[in-house]
């Protein structure tokens, strides 16, 4: 579809620090610039090089502890009133980025007074929603219990999302796919011959879940070495990851921490023999994308339902694993149990969800079938005694390489040039700027000429994230130390 119609869209966020909706923001203004007129709204100053004309509201920020927050109405108006300022008769759309994490406990209660319009009730405001993350997904300090805004359009990164809403009450005619773009890493000298060193280019959060990729480097080739790329930023993380270095300093485990902290980053991708993830969770899943543009093999943990959109787009990805299986004695089955249901009990009281016991007792014993399990379900303290044990025991390095028989070759692949050619060209054709230009433009002309009529049933949609056959303590727990 041609548009020769300028559109008038305004973005709002939390925050415009640097990071990853932060990021996609910056692209989305990229890709619509020549179409649309554009003007950010953010709770935080905006630093001055932002690539957009920027307003700061404050109110619509994250709350901060000690600091009384202004009502609703008023931080509404204040919004409208910024839209105002650039375009006397409003925009053709308010753009929201993941207004459904309580972030600011009066962000639904402010985007409802915005759609009311009270200061230009002849005019409605059309309002996009546009989720990266959700409460739902391991996040209940995180969770609204208000429900979330209804007749407006949403908007998601992968066809997970999409399903999931559909089935908790959303129509397909007011909810978009929108499928992030990939900046390709552009290698510097592709005559240099890779270092022994495996990368995993991430921030070392929890649900990366550094502790597999640990346990994965006791199986690399003789001389390779795991480097990690980041530390943590969040209180919530620092303490599991500070624990990991520990860990690998006291076993003299060779793991390079930080590795982009000390040297630039396409460098770093561009001398390493390959990349790895072990992630329990994404939202878009760049990781799966990203290493193929610098002609690298990416290997380790695959997300089935996040992998399907790159597979349908031809992108091939069956070499990577979906399980790592361990014996479940090796962690103590009881112990796992008790603390696995008090998880479980614990989230859904925060949740104020009823859950059943014997649906509890059921899951378990599927996810211990054959007395193994996953381990990515796992916690730090389990994950190190698993560990450990392959450390001290050599026969239990074939017991595990007999479960999970990639572990005897890993990092590697039939015909591992043609995959990496294939993939990398079907990830340039079907994620460049291009087509995310022509996908926003088209999302926005939807929302600006088809008004929607629908809600989302905020019980049916904990039952889709509470999972317990994907129950993971990395996710679900807090760190206890080790």
């Amino acid at each position: 579809m041609q548009f020769n119609i300028i559109m008038k869209i305004a973005f709002l966020h939390y925050h415009m620090k640097p990071g990853g909706v932060t990021t996609v923001i910056k692209q989305q203004i990229e890709a619509i610039k020549k179409n649309c007129e554009v003007l950010v709204i953010s709770g935080e100053p905006v630093d001055s090089s932002f690539p957009a004309d920027t307003i700061h509201v404050p109110g619509t920020g994250y709350d901060k502890p000690g600091e009384k927050t202004p009502e609703p109405d008023v931080v509404a108006n204040a919004v409208v009133d910024a839209i105002l300022s650039k375009w006397s008769e409003g925009c053709d759309i308010l753009h929201v980025h993941n207004p459904t994490l309580a972030k600011n406990k009066n962000f639904l209660k402010i985007l409802k007074k915005i759609q009311a319009s009270p200061k230009k009730p002849e005019k409605k405001f059309k309002l996009f929603l546009q989720i990266h993350d959700f409460a739902e997904d391991g996040r209940p300090q995180s969770y609204f219990f208000d429900p979330y805004l209804k007749n407006c359009h949403y908007g998601v990164i992968n066809s997970r999302d999409y399903s999931i809403l559909l089935k908790v009450g959303l129509k397909e005619e007011g909810l978009h796919k929108i499928f992030n773009t990939v900046t390709p890493l552009t290698i510097k000298d592709e005559d240099k011959i890779p270092d022994n060193r495996v990368l995993y280019p991430v921030r070392a959060i929890r649900r990366k879940n550094i502790g597999e990729t640990i346990l994965l480097s006791l199986f690399f080739k003789a001389g390779d070495k795991l480097a990690i790329t980041l530390p943590p930023n969040s209180e919530a993380d620092i303490g599991s990851y500070e624990s990991w270095k520990e860990f690998c300093a006291k076993q003299n485990l060779g793991v390079l921490f930080e590795a982009g902290l000390k040297n630039d980053f396409i460098e770093l991708v561009q001398s390493s023999k390959s990349i790895i993830t072990t992630s329990i969770t994404e939202g878009f899943g760049f990781s799966f994308l990203e290493a193929w543009t610098a002609k690298k093999f990416l290997w380790g943990r695959k997300l089935p339902d996040i992998c399907r959109d790159f597979e349908e787009k031809g992108i091939l990805l069956n070499h990577l694993y979906k399980k790592l299986l361990v014996p479940v004695e090796w962690i103590g089955k009881e112990e796992f149990f008790v603390i696995w249901k008090s998880t479980i009990i614990k989230n859904c009281r925060l949740f104020k969800y009823n859950i059943d016991n014997e649906k509890i007792k059921k899951h378990f014993s599927a996810i211990t079938k054959n007395n193994v399990m996953d381990f990515g379900l796992l916690d730090e303290g389990f994950q190190k005694k698993v560990i450990l044990r392959l450390l001290t025991e050599k026969k239990d390095i074939e017991t595990l390489k007999k479960i999970n028989p990639f572990l005897s070759q890993p990092g590697h692949g039939p015909e591992m040039e043609k995959l990496i050619s294939n993939n990398m060209n079907q990830v340039l054709k079907n994620y460049n700027k291009k087509r995310y230009r022509q996908k926003l433009l088209d999302v926005y002309f939807k929302i600006k000429t088809y008004p929607v009529s629908h809600s989302i049933d905020k019980t049916a949609l904990l039952d889709e994230f509470l999972n317990l056959n994907k129950f993971s303590l990395l996710k679900w727990r807090e760190y206890a130390g080790t």
